[in-house]
């Protein structure tokens, strides 16, 4: 398909996938009517203003309540000072603030080539991405964390490890899934990062113990084993391994054990290789994918941090499958599987995101390590010819740094894709129901008014 070539053909080109985006969001997903940002404002203004417990709040009408660790609680305590309507404001505002630095982190510069109109047509194409409307519309914190986390990444990527750790550890604060981005950094042998992050994560951590004791304690020795409190293990939105399991009516626990040791250990082997080579982003995206597949519960709007892997796709030079999968996460698909998800197109369909996410953590194309070592590059040195003057003046402007996107998370992992492994092609062209909802399923879920929530 020709793209339009005068200014005029390309708005009404933009005006007409912004008029079909609307309409697709108007009546395709499930509206979540801001419901997990609703349980964080109520939470903390009942703790804060009523003398509640943290951990005992539930959402009129619902059985769930604050699920995240004790510092995330003391975190949102701003939200304490604003009603719902300000608070859902200054969220939105948040996330969306994540999201363009999400974005940054990701494309570097590059965005700027495509113009007006490219970043309009990426704007519709985000909006239409399932994991990001829902972490919108629930409120969500999961763009928060991830900007955390990609923020280290390019700190590693660009050569500032003295700061990095500090992001991966404020979000394993917050949340425990980002923890495993401290077992990558343990995997690709950055000792100083991994125990910044721990320190971090631990300082953290025993702040909210001396702020709130009691509800750190309830949290740690109760709540945290408690997943009843977040929601059914078969819901259809748990795209992790356990939702796959918990849908096939597997209770044992178990299987779901080797499963998660599996799914580990091909990580392992594919992030070392990936930090060996200095391939950061792959090595991000392969733990991003991970994270999700191992946590005992995955919702659909907790995919976000497939973002990653999607950048990399595309900087390898693999935009159409990149397109493919996006697409597919795009459909809300696996909602046709909200009242049964029993059979062999159940287990198919209704389990999609998960074996999106599988078959990424396996495919992800990945930077070859680099093999010269010191011995091989003085013996390289000592039989090559000297250099004529003409060579040397050509190497001497090729070492100059480079204008725009010198220095981005994104630059630095397309010249990691370029030096080696699949991507020297690439360098070469230029009211609602919470996610655990015990009720009757409506007959036309996504349709319906019933909706989940994390």
């Amino acid at each position: 398909m020709r793209t339009p070539a005068t200014d005029r053909g390309r708005l009404l080109l933009v005006l007409a996938a912004l008029t079909a985006v609307t309409v697709f969001t108007a009546t395709v997903p499930l509206l979540r009517d801001w419901f997990d940002l609703r349980v964080y404002h109520g939470a903390v203004d009942s703790w804060i203003h009523h003398g509640g417990r943290l951990y005992d709040y539930r959402v009129p009408g619902t059985a769930y309540g604050f699920t995240y660790p004790p510092f995330a609680a003391v975190a949102m305590l701003p939200m304490a000072l604003l009603g719902l309507r300000a608070a859902i404001a200054v969220g939105l505002l948040l996330n969306l603030a994540a999201l363009a630095v999400v974005l940054r982190l990701l494309t570097g510069r590059t965005w700027r080539r495509y113009g007006w109109y490219g970043c309009a047509l990426g704007a519709c194409a985000l909006a239409l991405f399932e994991p990001l409307r829902d972490t919108f519309s629930f409120g969500q914190v999961n763009l928060l964390l991830l900007a955390l986390v990609l923020i280290d990444a390019w700190l590693l990527a660009t050569g500032r490890e003295r700061w990095a750790g500090i992001g991966i550890g404020l979000a394993a604060a917050v949340k425990l899934t980002p923890a495993l981005f401290i077992a990558l950094l343990l995997v690709a042998r950055r000792g100083r990062a991994a125990a910044v992050a721990t320190v971090v994560a631990l300082a953290a951590t025993g702040f909210a113990a001396l702020v709130a004791p009691d509800a750190s304690r309830f949290y740690w020795t109760d709540a945290l084993w408690d997943t009843s409190r977040v929601g059914r293990l078969d819901y259809v939105s748990n795209q992790s391994l356990q939702g796959v399991l918990a849908r096939l009516g597997e209770p044992d626990r178990a299987l779901w054990a080797v499963a998660v040791l599996l799914t580990l250990g091909v990580w392992t082997v594919r992030a070392r290789r990936a930090a060996a080579a200095g391939d950061w982003a792959a090595a991000f995206a392969l733990t991003g994918l991970t994270a999700c597949l191992v946590s005992p519960i995955t919702w659909v709007h907790h995919l976000v941090w497939l973002l990653p892997s999607f950048a990399v796709l595309v900087r390898r030079g693999h935009p159409r499958i990149a397109g493919a999968l996006y697409a597919v996460l795009c459909t809300s698909v696996v909602w046709l599987w909200f009242d049964d998800a029993s059979g062999v197109d159940g287990f198919l369909g209704g389990n999609t995101y998960t074996w999106i996410t599988l078959g990424l953590l396996l495919w992800l194309p990945v930077a070859q390590p680099r093999a010269a070592g010191p011995n091989r590059a003085r013996s390289a040195r000592a039989i090559a010819p000297a250099p004529s003057p003409a060579a040397a003046r050509t190497t001497h402007v090729a070492s100059q740094p480079g204008p725009a996107g010198a220095g981005d998370f994104g630059a630095a992992a397309a010249a990691t894709g370029a030096a080696s492994g699949p991507g020297r092609g690439l360098a070469r062209n230029a009211s609602s129901e919470p996610t655990g909802s015990t009720r009757p399923a409506a007959p036309n879920p996504q349709s319906s008014s019933a909706r989940a929530s994390s």
